[in-house]
């Protein structure tokens, strides 16, 4: 992720709707993919200021009616009426509006989901909805099985439980994981060194692009890296993760105990993990703190990725954080990686 500026030379961030200096609104534009100011005209429209634009846009009612989103829709060349900006069109649920707080963790769901759809195209990866031709098509589903009274959490009872995961293109997120003193008490009870919004999409994700750049296309290759993820089944891998948990040798193997459940989940949290590499070394790179952009290169990903982790690791350490780059990448988990590397790679090249 890269910083932007308002064109009165103030530095602006990607979740940004305003500048701080001028005041003057500012959201994402489609056209010169930027965060970019945004000077008012009539109708209700905006002419992005980013210098050689000019293109003119709508804010995305997400943007405009329920402050949750900060991009916007070029004016020329969309479909005749749309409303919603690339990313939110892509929701199929959003939470109820009606319960307090739920806005608010809305937003929070929103500005992850916008740095995963930034990642992906940074990438070059393929997705779309329905209408655009994809199958399976994505979608996102914000839902709550909670209703909070009095700052606790109840359960709505039996069989109304919302579980976050992936089918058939449809990512479900439990809003609970909206709520940053619930989500880390899962973490704790999970035992997990990190838990957080984006990288519940970065995994979810992981699963889509397993139906859409794997099933019936690199089953073989995938089984030989990963394992059969046919035998034994998930639902038999679930339970006996849930019996017996992790092997204690996991780490040696697998990016997380998680990963060990089933090859399918693995392949998730190996995808997630190949996601937050290609996004912190990106932004490690507008801020100057690696000195060459990301490339197709898995070697130099690893060998840039490990040094940028002892830095940021020693400096959380330093102010009594988690560490912010927890993964140990073996040989085992490197040879992982590249089949995810070289799954992305033909994505790219296919598109």
């Amino acid at each position: 992720m890269q910083t932007f500026r308002c064109v009165c030379g103030n530095t602006l961030f990607f979740e940004n709707t305003s500048c701080g200096n001028c005041g003057r609104d500012v959201g994402w534009c489609p056209t010169c993919r930027q965060i970019s100011g945004l000077d008012a005209r009539d109708g209700g429209t905006f002419a992005c200021v980013s210098p050689g634009c000019g293109s003119v846009v709508r804010k995305c009612l997400n943007y405009s009616q329920e402050g949750v989103c900060n991009r916007c829709i070029a004016v020329a060349g969309t479909r005749s009426g749309e409303l919603f900006c690339d990313c939110c069109r892509l929701n199929e649920t959003i939470p109820d509006l009606s319960v307090d707080g739920n806005r608010a963790r809305w937003a929070q769901l929103e500005a992850a989901k916008r740095r995963l759809i930034y990642g992906l195209d940074s990438l070059g990866l393929p997705y779309g909805s329905a209408a655009d031709g994809f199958d399976p098509p994505l979608a996102f589903a914000f839902k709550g099985d909670v209703i909070p009274s009095q700052g606790l959490w109840r359960t709505m009872g039996e069989g109304e439980r919302v579980y976050t995961g992936h089918a058939d293109g449809m990512i479900t997120i439990n809003i609970r994981e909206a709520d940053d003193a619930e989500r880390e008490k899962l973490r704790v009870d999970f035992g997990e060194a990190h838990r957080t919004l984006i990288g519940h999409f970065r995994h979810e994700i992981g699963h889509y692009y397993w139906d859409l750049l794997v099933r019936d296309r690199a089953e073989d290759g995938f089984k030989a890296v990963f394992g059969d993820h046919e035998n034994p089944d998930y639902g038999q891998a679930l339970s006996l993760y849930y019996d017996n948990g992790a092997p204690s040798d996991w780490q040696e193997t697998h990016v997380s105990a998680y990963a060990t459940m089933h090859p399918w989940e693995d392949w998730a949290e190996t995808f997630a993990l190949y996601l937050a590499m290609a996004a912190m070394l990106d932004t490690a790179f507008h801020l100057r703190l690696v000195d060459a952009a990301p490339d197709g290169d898995l070697a130099t990903m690893l060998a840039r990725y490990r040094g940028l982790g002892l830095v940021l690791n020693e400096i959380s350490r330093e102010m009594g954080l988690l560490d912010l780059v927890p993964a140990v990448i073996t040989d085992a988990i490197a040879v992982k990686l590249g089949f995810v590397h070289d799954m992305v790679g033909g994505a790219r090249g296919a598109a």
